[in-house]
């Protein structure tokens, strides 16, 4: 059976490479072509390709699942095609057995999908972003009207929020305010500036104006008189180092899709929203998606299992292959589905991540499992029928 195994590998990977480049290529010309408007002496077409390639890594990514799944059915559409798969079925091979073999043959594949959501596909994002800031003005990701916003405690109890008004292509931030509260929640400082460097796990801020609030400038005026102190202090520095607790990862975190973060780094981001209080909900269900990726793979493979061993008279490799790419654009769609209800309604980051796998795990499992049965019901009635014959023929 190695060698049946071997056999079907083979045929998987040349068939799956075939659709990813395939694909890549369409989504990637047609993503150029939406994006050609924005040539200019800004941005020249050297530059737009550069992007592009920078988001080839991406899109592999998100685009393996649908690759993995036309490319095995069409795969064993082709050995059912050369009657292959025939001679492996009548030779006692399963339909589990089968599958079996499709999902051994995908631990290169799961390999693969693990190096690049962990290493290739953050790295590429980073330096997407950074090309978009730099060559297009702008950043994809949770960016609000007035900046990036962050929240974290002080030492004496109260709180801090940051807003970062620009991100520099330099790495630099651009545009800072700085509202410190008070345990009372009243607001003690209100801090300006120009930028903000990260040095040796420090945040360097450039051209610092703080207005000092006093903490009875509340009650300053209550008598209707005017106060002998000054309720606010303004003063400049040219530089002063905050102490914060944000990063330059936790930055990033901030601005790229969860998904498109490694593990260690969307942890972190988890880490420090948790400890101040913030949601992280949608955070953790990229997790538990990651974590899922695999187990997404092996479902794909289990959808395309039945796909391949259905009969079909007129056309039957065109109509598997649609088969295939319906069934994973109905899986995506389910998936999306799941993930913007779960976030609507709150449920379970791990049921929110595996409910549509598990749904078309179950449902393409069954459906084989019953494939089998029937198929075994049918060699079982065939094998019977020349012993009904001899039986008629000797009476």
């Amino acid at each position: 059976m190695s060698t049946a195994r071997n056999y079907i590998a083979k045929e998987l990977y040349r068939a799956t490479l075939v659709v990813m480049l395939a694909l890549i290529g369409l989504f990637s010309f047609f993503t150029l072509v939406d994006q050609l408007d924005a040539v200019s002496d800004r941005l020249p077409l050297t530059a737009l390709l550069y992007i592009e390639l920078l988001a080839l890594p991406t899109r592999t990514y998100e685009l393996l699942p649908i690759g993995v799944l036309i490319g095995a059915v069409l795969a064993l559409a082709g050995l059912a095609h050369r009657n292959e798969l025939v001679i492996l079925r009548v030779s006692g091979v399963s339909a589990m057995r089968l599958l079996g073999m499709l999902w051994m043959a995908c631990i290169p594949i799961i390999a693969i999908a693990v190096v690049l959501s962990e290493y290739i596909t953050p790295a590429a994002e980073i330096r997407y972003s950074e090309a978009n800031l730099t060559l297009r003005g702008k950043v994809e990701g949770g960016r609000l009207a007035s900046g990036y916003w962050f929240r974290e405690p002080t030492d004496d109890g109260g709180s801090r929020v940051l807003n970062i008004g620009e991100l520099l292509g330099s790495g630099e931030l651009a545009n800072l305010t700085i509202y410190d509260i008070a345990p009372n929640n009243r607001l003690s400082r209100l801090s300006q500036a120009d930028r903000g460097i990260f040095e040796e796990g420090e945040l360097k801020l450039i051209n610092v104006r703080d207005n000092l609030i006093t903490p009875d400038a509340i009650n300053a005026l209550a008598d209707g008189m005017p106060d002998q102190q000054p309720i606010m202090v303004v003063k400049s520095e040219a530089s002063r180092v905050l102490d914060t607790t944000l990063t330059p990862g936790r930055v990033v975190a901030r601005i790229a899709t969860p998904e498109k973060m490694s593990l260690v780094t969307l942890w972190d981001y988890i880490n420090y929203l948790q400890s101040n209080d913030l949601d992280a909900t949608r955070q953790v269900v990229a997790v538990w998606r990651k974590l899922a990726y695999p187990f997404t793979l092996l479902v794909m493979l289990t959808i395309a299992a039945p796909i391949a061993f259905m009969q079909t008279r007129r056309g039957g490799m065109g109509a598997k292959v649609f088969a295939g790419i319906l069934a994973g654009t109905l899986f995506f769609m389910i998936g999306q589905l799941t993930l913007n209800m779960g976030l609507l309604y709150q449920w379970q980051p791990i049921v929110t991540a595996l409910l549509p796998n598990t749904l078309a795990f179950v449902l393409a499992l069954g459906t084989l499992l019953a494939m089998e049965r029937r198929f075994r019901w049918g060699k079982a009635h065939a094998s019977s029928r020349p012993s009904t014959v001899n039986q008629g023929t000797s009476s």
